[in-house]
């Protein structure tokens, strides 16, 4: 059996959280003993861990400037205080302090893996949480293997931070029948008009996420004359600012801030489009789910949406990566319904292929041959 331990920032909302809760409770019990770390305690997806996966988190929160105190240890040092025991397989889940921590692992009988999920714009975005952009390149240059949730995400981080490890893509962990059974909730809390175009984002309120750039398409489309509401599923830091412009240019009653969600798909499900709107991703959780229930989704030009939606629209609708084209797009979609029907039709069978043991199967045998274990 092997034994494998996972490294993560903490288990918040964000997608990479939930994938990352997705595979390892689904991961064969038989062949992997998993542990689950998290830096930072407190995230709401701590409480989806199965009960035979191991977990504890190092500090019970987060706590102001602890990116520079962990800077004042050496990886090999923070290594030393954090990670007590051996495995055979050690994981950066997520780029940064987990993948800094990780790299200072010197038992050689020990596999070194940094999974990437974020896509890289520059060495300012690499060297965030080291000391210095040499630093990182040394640090990710310990790995013997880099794992990347897309193509474009591998050949980003490759531009700016070159590594000598394996590189291997294996797509993000969805659990499919779970988000298809939740879609068919019954939802007492909100009414969703029939007789409206619905459509929605789902993300972490976070500036990177551009719901900025969503508000102010709903606000064109409802001044053309279309009968659209808007939902907005997820929580963070920016939602007072948010709810503040639409009630500043009076769409308040047609966006709609359903706040964190432990069942977003019920909600999703009764919309008949989904946006991405992002100025970066690395492999959208929330539009792979979006085409597991069967939604259709219309997304900016980020990384992995090509693969997702194919290269010339064949399962979705992509655009340049700015909020005119996107808007171009939704309105096209708003006044089409045939179009849209279309597009429905595409995601249901595209939604096929991110099944669960699908995913993890791959990520299973990854490891397996990792070890040269059967």
């Amino acid at each position: 059996m092997l034994k494998i331990l996972f490294l993560i920032h903490d288990l918040g909302q964000g997608g990479a959280e939930k994938v990352l809760v997705n595979l390892v409770n689904n991961m064969d019990q038989t062949k992997f003993s998993i542990t689950v770390v998290s830096l930072f305690g407190g995230g709401v997806n701590e409480q989806f861990l199965a009960p035979h996966i191991r977990y504890h988190t190092i500090f019970k929160r987060s706590f102001p400037a602890n990116s520079y105190i962990m800077k004042a240890f050496s990886p090999k040092q923070l290594h030393g205080f954090f990670i007590k025991e051996k495995y055979d397989i050690e994981v950066a889940y997520l780029e940064g302090p987990s993948a800094r921590i990780i790299s200072g692992c010197h038992n050689k009988e020990t596999k070194l893996v940094s999974w990437i999920h974020c896509t890289m714009h520059s060495e300012k975005n690499v060297a965030e949480s080291f000391r210095s952009i040499q630093e990182a390149k040394n640090c990710y240059n310990r790995f013997h293997y880099m794992v990347y949730v897309s193509k474009t995400c591998e050949k980003a981080f490759q531009e700016f931070c070159p590594t000598r490890g394996n590189n291997v893509v294996l797509y993000n962990t969805n659990d499919s029948d779970a988000i298809r059974n939740s879609a068919k909730r019954k939802i007492d809390d909100k009414e969703f008009s029939s007789d409206a175009f619905l459509w929605c984002g789902m993300g972490k309120l976070i500036p990177v996420k551009a719901f900025d750039r969503m508000l102010r398409i709903q606000e064109r489309l409802i001044s053309g004359g279309r009968n659209v509401h808007l939902f907005i599923l997820g929580d963070g830091p920016i939602k007072g600012e948010l709810e503040k412009w639409c009630s500043d240019h009076g769409i308040s009653s047609s966006v709609t801030f359903l706040g964190y969600q432990t069942n977003p798909y019920k909600y999703l499900a009764k919309c008949d489009l989904f946006v991405c709107s992002s100025h970066s991703e690395g492999f959208s959780t929330a539009a792979t789910e979006a085409l597991i229930v069967g939604v259709p989704v219309c997304s900016v030009e980020v990384s992995g949406m090509r693969e997702m939606l194919g290269e010339n629209n064949e399962y979705g609708v992509i655009t340049e990566n700015n909020e005119e084209d996107l808007y171009e797009a939704i309105q096209s979609l708003v006044d089409n319904p045939k179009l849209l029907t279309q597009y429905k039709t595409k995601a249901k069978k595209r939604g096929d292929d991110f099944t669960m043991s699908k995913t993890v199967k791959t990520v299973e045998d990854f490891f397996l041959r990792m070890r040269g274990t059967d």
